[in-house]
């Protein structure tokens, strides 16, 4: 089917697509269901999203007239086209030839997202029209269009507004960001805040293309500290919020790639920033990870709570927790070597390292902590692994024999140790 504008009147307000299911609010606008079911029940809206009058009811009457002629439109436009079998195919050509114009015209079009799905498309598999775009100034002018979109939508998160942000996301995670001047301008902050909202707050697709959009510049910024053009602190918040969702194992790993950058580059700033990352809840956000975490998400968990609590903040923030020490003892020749490597270091860490509270000695012993570390001197782990495993025996086996529940031979191993 070639790819004819649709008219205005087919365009869903919300969505600014086609509308499949028209459906009228007691203001007298037509949405696509889906749309403003999604705006009245899912976001708990009162509003009409058009006119942002109070509506008189949740109501929604099915606009049947609309659908048939929609319909109409739909069969006349298949079977009178002899152009491009699919609507990609019908956009290949603007890539180079209407590329300009179409830039030139898209931030003070009323039809954004539908305008921004048509780049998307466009751009897809097409390097030169990728590139084209880089050098009509793209990356500035969808910087421009989200930071517009992200100031309409306001604080209450209007949707249509957001969804201009997540569609000229969507296309900027379609470029390649490889070299410094790509990096620099999605540096820029009218790039870069919209990144944070929407890992924040936007749809799971749309999380995803920001993560893609950060690595990419993580990747392309080799030993420049990146991270000194942004606001660090509101990023890893937007991350540890993102992985408190637990939206899904992808987007989690994702995160948590781009977090280990974060505080990787942060160092630099000192144990300032090792102490601000766990102010805004990092260790609490990790440990319960590691319950339901696979084999990827859980190694990059712990090597985090391993660098955590290389500062005493972080080693506080783990002892105080109910679940830490059982969390990662767990992880314990279970998951990976490189989980057990990690979960050992984050151990001896909050045991050896510094003083440690009774309480997680107590859980050591409580979670199978004790019999693992023994079981790991017998086991085929790394020499450094056995090191900080013989390491705490010796340093607690005498506070560990006294408990009633330690079989006798673990408590003749433990007093052989010392």
């Amino acid at each position: 089917m070639a790819m004819e504008e649709s008219p205005q009147l087919f365009l869903c307000p919300i969505s600014m697509e086609l509308m499949e299911d028209p459906v009228t609010v007691s203001t007298g606008v037509t949405y696509d269901r889906r749309s403003i079911e999604r705006w009245f029940f899912k976001y708990g809206k009162t509003t009409c999203p058009a006119t942002m009058q109070r509506v008189a009811s949740l109501d929604l009457t099915p606009n049947h007239t609309l659908k048939r002629v929609i319909a109409s439109w739909q069969d006349r436009a298949s079977t009178s086209s002899s152009g491009p079998s699919s609507p990609a195919d019908a956009l290949k050509p603007m890539a180079r030839e209407r590329l300009p114009s179409v830039l030139a015209g898209i931030e003070g079009t009323p039809f954004k997202v539908t305008a921004l799905k048509g780049l998307r498309l466009c751009m897809a598999g097409d390097q030169v029209a990728r590139d084209d775009f880089v050098a009509c100034d793209g990356i500035q002018v969808l910087g421009r269009v989200m930071a517009q979109a992200l100031a309409e939508s306001g604080a209450g998160g209007e949707f249509s507004a957001f969804r201009t942000c997540e569609e000229a996301a969507a296309v900027l995670a379609t470029l390649p960001l490889s070299d410094e001047e790509s990096v620099d301008l999605v540096l820029r902050p009218e790039c870069m805040r919209p990144m944070v909202a929407l890992v924040q707050r936007g749809s799971a697709e749309a999380r995803l293309h920001a993560m893609s959009i950060l690595a990419k510049v993580s990747e392309a910024s080799g030993a420049r500290n990146w991270t000194d053009d942004v606001d660090v602190d509101d990023m890893v918040k937007s991350l540890l919020d993102l992985l408190s969702d637990g939206a899904s194992s992808k987007l989690s790993s994702r995160a948590l790639d781009v977090l280990i950058d974060v505080t990787a580059r942060s160092r630099s700033r000192g144990a300032r920033r090792g102490k601000g990352v766990v102010e805004v809840g990092a260790v609490r956000v990790l440990v319960e990870l590691l319950p339901e975490a696979d084999g990827h998400v859980a190694e990059r968990a712990l090597l985090l709570l391993k660098r955590l609590c290389k500062c005493p903040e972080g080693r506080l923030a783990f002892a105080e927790h109910g679940l830490a020490v059982a969390a990662v003892v767990r992880t314990v020749l279970r998951v990976s070597g490189l989980a057990t490597r990690l979960a050992v270091n984050v151990l001896w860490l909050v045991s050896c390292a510094a003083r440690p509270t009774e309480r997680v000695l107590d859980d050591m012993v409580a979670s199978g902590g004790v019999a693992k570390l023994l079981a790991l001197l017998q086991a085929d782990s790394s020499p450094s692994t056995k090191e900080k495993v013989a390491r705490m025996l010796r340093v607690h086996g005498a506070f560990w024999r006294q408990y009633p529940c330690i079989p006798a031979d673990l408590k003749d191993y433990l007093k052989f140790l010392k």
